[in-house]
């Protein structure tokens, strides 16, 4: 078994369920939707981004595009969130906590691309 492979699915998958963690729940509800889980999707999507720099094939390269397309979701859902909770005089409202979770669904998809395409990839290994 190779750790390496090991490690960089475990991060993939790991992104994308704190995505789906996040993302669940009533769409205008904040009480639904956890900052800290947001931070610690956009920690570990973060990291996966990271992980994918190595791979200089062409399905590397859609797997780091998809990587920073939800990189680029997250953070401007963090920085609606704080826009929202530190400027805005409404705070964290429903139209506010709509904005983030659908900037994060964005997120989501592109890490759902990521997962399919690490589970075609395996599928197409040969020993």
């Amino acid at each position: 078994m190779n750790l390496e492979k090991v490690i960089f699915g475990f991060f993939i998958v790991f992104a994308a369920t704190l995505n789906f963690g996040f993302v669940i729940g009533e769409i205008d509800n904040p009480a639904h939707h956890n900052a800290l889980e947001l931070f610690l999707a956009i920690v570990v999507n973060l990291i996966a981004t990271v992980l994918k720099f190595g791979d200089r094939t062409q399905v590397g390269a859609v797997h780091l595009a998809t990587s920073l397309v939800a990189d680029l979701q997250l953070l401007a859902a963090a920085c609606v969130w704080a826009y929202a909770a530190y400027v805005s005089a409404n705070g964290v409202d429903a139209f506010a906590i709509t904005t983030i979770v659908s900037l994060s669904a964005g997120a989501l998809l592109a890490n759902i691309v990521s997962v399919v395409m690490l589970i075609i990839e395996t599928m197409m290994l040969r020993r």
